[in-house]
């Protein structure tokens, strides 16, 4: 009976008050997010973590105190296994690693070789690509890999997918019915919010914007709205730092100066929280009162929609098909051959 580990990846959340500050602390000493070497990361991961933590308390005390990120992704895969199990001959068993707090990739790499599967398929949250996540996470994975003697075992991994077709279905749905509400006070505008990126990162050949508006546009394709009025914009900046725009905060101000109501589609979260859950929808519902916004609409990530988890279904079948140890949701490079950093050897 063969056996096939589906092993997950997410960022990950502090799940209780007391974990908010180290959780902050692994986030910002990434090389991947903050690019100085050590020791200094280190003290400003330090300094940056002891700042933030008061806030970021106060952002998960709004959900309860920690973050519904795992519980959310646990229900993902649950919903995965139920559906990749069909075949009695064949075991499916998904397993979740987090990039800054538990489960750690060393602590899923354990299971993964108690577990003892016959292929590793590597499958990140991450629709869109990008250095600070799907990379970070992958770079992690093959370190506690081989640290656990997993490196021996055949692994394929898929590295985007940002017009999948479950992915997409699933949040155009959501997206038309608030779509609907909206036109009832007068033409909305669309928002499809993705978390931002510094702009040296970008420049440095990061993929992740290139890779947000191919979502959009499958969205709007989906959608099939005429004239459809829509922004990609990117939220959660912090520091000094240049970031990618538009941001989403300032184009809720200017839908409020023109009296547009509002629908925010987050497209690159697939799970709910502290990003989707107070962000969008406490505080840019929020500002948009203040601005003016006639009417403010919040679309939910995919979460456990079973158009998306088919989609994941789908690319996790596509993964074993395939010779190559890594690729796309379409089999092919999605990004341009000047992109050093897409890991897809594929098309």
């Amino acid at each position: 009976m063969k056996k096939t580990a589906v092993v997950l990846f997410n960022l990950g959340g502090p799940d209780t008050p007391k974990a908010v500050r180290p959780f902050l602390f692994n986030l910002f000493n990434d090389a991947a997010i903050i690019r100085v070497p050590q020791p200094l990361r280190f003290l400003i991961a330090a300094l940056i973590s002891r700042r933030r933590a008061p806030i970021a308390r106060a952002i998960y005390a709004q959900m309860g105190g920690g973050s519904p990120i795992l519980p959310n992704t646990a229900a993902q895969a649950r919903n995965l296994d139920s559906m990749l199990n069909a075949d009695p001959h064949h075991i499916y068993k998904s397993f979740i690693a987090m990039r800054y707090w538990h489960p750690f990739a060393d602590e899923t790499a354990r299971q993964v070789k108690d577990f003892a599967p016959d292929e590793i398929i590597l499958l990140p949250l991450y629709p869109q690509f990008s250095t600070t996540t799907t990379a970070s996470s992958f770079k992690d994975w093959a370190r506690a890999a081989q640290k656990n003697g997993l490196d021996s075992i055949s692994a394929k991994t898929v590295c985007c997918y940002p017009r999948e077709g479950g992915f997409i279905r699933a949040l155009a749905a959501t997206t038309r019915t608030a779509y609907v509400k909206a036109a009832q006070h007068g033409t909305p505008r669309i928002l499809f919010s993705a978390h931002g990126l510094p702009e040296k990162i970008v420049a440095a050949g990061d993929p992740y914007p290139a890779q947000c508006a191919m979502t959009v546009a499958a969205l709007r394709a989906e959608l099939g709205i005429d004239n459809l009025d829509s922004v990609l914009c990117y939220q959660s900046r912090v520091g000094p730092l240049a970031w990618i725009k538009p941001a989403t905060d300032d184009e809720v101000r200017r839908a409020g100066a023109e009296a547009r109501p509002l629908v925010i589609v987050p497209i690159a979260f697939v799970s709910d929280h502290s990003e989707t859950l107070v962000e969008i929808n406490i505080e840019y519902r929020h500002l948009a009162k203040e601005s003016g916004v006639p009417a403010f609409f919040f679309v939910p990530a995919v979460g456990s929609s079973p158009d998306f988890i088919a989609g994941l279904v789908q690319l996790v079948r596509q993964a074993e098909a395939e010779k190559t140890a890594c690729l796309s949701g379409e089999r092919a490079r999605l990004c341009s051959p000047r992109t050093e950093c897409c890991p897809c050897v594929g098309g």
